[in-house]
């Protein structure tokens, strides 16, 4: 019996020393969400939206009102009586001026058949431009497209009357060439600083939605638009369009290439915003030192270096590292860090850590 008491206390605390090494290491280990620093492709994008338009949209219009034609005859008509009104003057002028040098005439005659003469003369010149003007007017009447294209919209309809006062009323929008198309797009002010000519662009259209169209940007216009508060800038995207599958007014949803780097060091955005504990008191208690309403110098900053917590023994270790280029999910790692080293994402609640199991707990009998 003296024989087997020490096996039975050996066993006794190799059974403990096991339940304790579980109870610690999974512990340790199921209470932090991790991710491993693995290498890949990185793509940094801005995204906007805007509205696919032609390049060249040219609106036709009438310069003129009523009916033409109309106004034309009117025109000959009143330029055929001041001509006759002014032949007829001529004739009362020489006759008047005959009888003068006969001395069968007065002065005074003579001089209002003069007048007579000249007023049918000036009213010949008004005549004359009134018709010259309703020539222009007819000439008008035929409208033609200063370009050839594709017409986009008719706004009139057989016998409707335009009338154009100040503005010239629009008929027709006809669209060069649709084989090429423009977005004009709206990028936010925070972003427009990364944005320049010749960068590629992705997009999509709502009719499409399986499918993702190119371009490149081709101008970046300095007028801001300023819309309840919100300020951004019109950027001018190029896109090739020779399916014809893309129509003027489709809305597009664009991503503007930033960057792009392939095989490198990334690890997830959420490794960056991790704070244990301990290190969320401490920064909470250097920002209640600073001054009231003050920021330390250089806080609104985005720098490089990050601190990041690495998984050591169960444990988080804060490391110092350098980033590069993010696309809202990933982020690149130029230093401080290498492949396979797993990154504390979050920590797990206690109620989601599953307990350790107990190797002296057997199963409950159950009692009537």
């Amino acid at each position: 019996m003296k024989r087997f008491l020490p096996v039975g206390v050996i066993i006794v605390a190799l059974l403990i020393i096991l339940l304790v090494v579980r109870r610690c290491t999974s512990s340790s280990v199921s209470n932090y969400q991790t991710a491993t620093v693995t290498r890949g492709p990185i793509t940094q994008l801005v995204t906007a939206t805007g509205t696919l338009n032609p390049v060249v949209n040219v609106q036709v219009g009438s310069q003129v009102s009523g009916n033409i034609q109309k106004l034309f005859a009117e025109a000959e008509g009143d330029l055929a009586t001041a001509q006759a009104a002014l032949e007829l003057a001529k004739l009362n002028a020489t006759r008047t001026e005959t009888l003068f040098k006969q001395k069968n005439s007065s002065q005074q005659d003579l001089d209002q058949a003069t007048a007579a003469l000249h007023q049918a003369e000036g009213n010949v010149k008004i005549k004359q431009g009134a018709l010259d003007k309703a020539k222009a007017d007819l000439d008008h009447c035929t409208i033609t497209s200063p370009i050839d294209g594709v017409v986009i919209s008719r706004n009139v309809d057989v016998g409707q009357t335009v009338a154009a006062s100040l503005q010239a009323p629009v008929i027709f929008a006809i669209a060069n060439d649709l084989t090429k198309m423009q977005i004009d797009s709206n990028v936010a002010e925070a972003d427009i600083g990364a944005v320049s000519v010749d960068q590629d662009v992705d997009f999509t259209v709502d009719a499409f939605p399986t499918r993702t169209f190119h371009g490149k940007v081709v101008q970046v216009r300095n007028a801001p638009i300023t819309v309840q508060n919100v300020v951004t800038y019109d950027t001018v995207i190029g896109v090739s369009n020779p399916d014809l599958k893309l129509k003027p007014g489709m809305t597009a949803n664009v991503s503007i290439i930033i960057a792009h780097k392939d095989n490198v060091l990334q690890l997830k955005n959420a490794a960056l915003r991790f704070r244990p504990p301990e290190a969320a008191t401490s920064d909470q208690a250097r920002s209640t030192s600073s001054p009231s309403g003050q920021r330390p110098t250089g806080a609104r900053e985005r720098k490089p270096e990050r601190t990041v917590y690495i998984l050591s023994y169960g444990r988080p270790k804060s490391a110092q590292i350098k980033t590069g280029i993010s696309d809202g999910i990933v982020t690149e790692v130029t230093e401080g860090s290498k492949e396979g080293d797993r990154v504390v994402t979050a920590e797990l609640s206690s109620a989601s850590a599953s307990p350790p199991a107990n190797p002296f707990s057997g199963q409950q009998r159950r009692f009537p």
